[in-house]
């Protein structure tokens, strides 16, 4: 009797640990993640979806799963579901121009009626000077080839580096850059989180256009009841991750950051729906989720879906010369500002010159006046400012960076698998790396050398 006392009680631990957990959301977080991203990279990108895939289950958190993760891609419809063993199926379509969605149940997500094309033709040439021509830009320099050797240079095992694209801008003209085989200068590839520097950079040119700012009360319906504490949140706690909700993220598949991303149609109504867990502006944890709530920010205060695109292109984008972007947007008709945009290299570094530009580009200001630095500016004890990652800090991080070679001056945008676009203005540079690193840091020390070799050619 003891014994079967004993087990019923570790059987009901285990199914109320189950129901409180739910272990098959996380392993749906990883079908969706499968899902999406052979969708992207496969439908806009142009990747070899086998290879897409084999690299999408080599990362952690995942490799669990791989044995049993299982995908089907339909050329015809274009889709992609991805499923373990048939069970916890995920399903993604992709739609031209905008790139690739995920849709949970029958409900049809939200159809952008725009035209892209008429918003990509500017009426005026971009601000910004050509940074390249149409051929890519091979070294001048032996060190220059050297420090690409490096940056593409495979270990004998893992982790692996998997460098996509490197391009290197000094004194705005590319002088340097490499793709990898069945890539080329017009190749978008996925920033993943760097997309939260180009919704940095978003709400910086409404905050210029006296639309929001980062001091202002953050303007979400569901929190404006008077004994609603979340009221207090700004929009600059959001752009610093210090708004107190409980919205950690840990990559995990079972924090509400990640399932936010890949279980949900309406991703930023969900985000807004979590409770503070800490005064805001007092604590600060890393997390997507608040980054998608200010895609629902920028959603409202331009007036929907259509003008959420407009506007990227009008105010950002073309003025740029950025040509090859593909914004994602969720179910909703969100932008999914928390990932998936997906740009040419060349198009990242021109993103990465505005900064270095300090928000000007052809004389006329883009970003709010102290914009730059502003996100550049360490948040609390941390190394991330409002959108970008930075080295004007006193974190552990940011002085190993500084060791390794990456000047103090630096900040960068950063995504998952090593994408980073690093701003010098010391050294008056921008240097770009996509691609699908498996060490657990993206292979910072990697990038530190390719930065610090590239510093010792230029002579900066």
């Amino acid at each position: 009797m003891r014994k079967l006392i004993v087990s019923a009680l570790i059987l009901a631990v285990v199914l109320a640990s189950c129901a409180i957990y739910r272990p098959d959301r996380a392993i749906r977080v990883a079908t969706g993640y499968v899902a999406h991203n052979v969708c992207s990279k496969t439908f806009v990108s142009g990747l070899d979806p086998q290879a897409v895939f084999s690299e999408a289950i080599d990362r952690k958190g995942i490799r669990t799963l791989r044995a049993a993760l299982r995908y089907r891609l339909d050329r015809a419809a274009r889709t992609v579901d991805a499923s373990t063993l048939g069970l916890f199926a995920s399903h993604a379509a992709f739609r031209e121009g905008f790139g690739c969605v995920l849709i949970h149940g029958s409900q049809p997500p939200y159809l952008i009626r725009s035209d892209l094309e008429a918003l990509k033709a500017a009426k005026t040439p971009p601000l910004l000077p050509e940074i390249a021509g149409p051929a890519a830009v091979e070294p001048a320099d032996p060190a220059l080839k050297a420090a690409l050797d490096h940056a593409f240079e495979e270990p004998a095992e893992p982790p692996f580096r998997r460098t996509k694209e490197v391009v290197v801008v000094h004194d705005g003209r590319v002088i340097a850059e490499r793709y990898a085989e069945g890539i080329g200068v017009n190749t978008p590839l996925v920033g993943f989180s760097m997309t939260k520097s180009v919704v940095s950079a978003l709400i910086g040119i409404m905050t210029r256009q006296g639309l929001t700012s980062p001091s202002l009360p953050a303007p979400i319906p569901e929190w404006r009841a008077s004994s609603d504490p979340r009221r207090e949140i700004e929009v600059g706690h959001l752009l610093r991750m210090t708004s107190g909700l409980a919205l950690d993220e840990t990559n995990s598949g079972f924090d509400p950051s990640s399932q936010m991303v890949f279980l949900r149609d309406d991703m930023a109504s969900f985000a807004v729906q979590a409770p503070l867990m800490a005064p805001p502006g007092t604590r600060w944890h890393y997390s997507s989720a608040t980054t998608e709530i200010l895609a629902k920010i920028i959603r409202d205060a331009v007036g929907g879906p259509e003008q959420t695109l407009a506007f990227a292109w009008r105010k950002l984008f073309n003025p740029l010369g950025m040509r090859d972007v593909t914004l994602e947007f969720d179910a909703a008709g969100t932008l999914q500002g928390t990932a998936y945009m997906l740009a040419s290299a060349r198009d990242w570094a021109r993103f990465g010159l505005l900064y270095l530009h300090d928000g000007e580009v052809g004389g006329k200001r883009i970003l709010h006046e102290d914009w730059v630095d502003y996100s550049a500016a360490a948040t609390l004890d941390t190394d991330y400012g409002a959108g970008f990652w930075t080295n004007r800090s006193e974190h552990r991080s940011a002085v190993t960076r500084v060791r390794l070679g990456i000047p103090r001056d630096a900040f960068f945008a950063a995504g998952d698998l090593g994408q980073r676009v690093v701003i010098i203005p010391s050294q008056h540079l921008v240097v770009v790396r996509l691609g699908d690193s498996t060490d657990h840091t993206g292979d910072v020390r990697g990038f530190a050398r390719l930065v610090k070799e590239v510093i010792a050619a230029t002579g900066a």
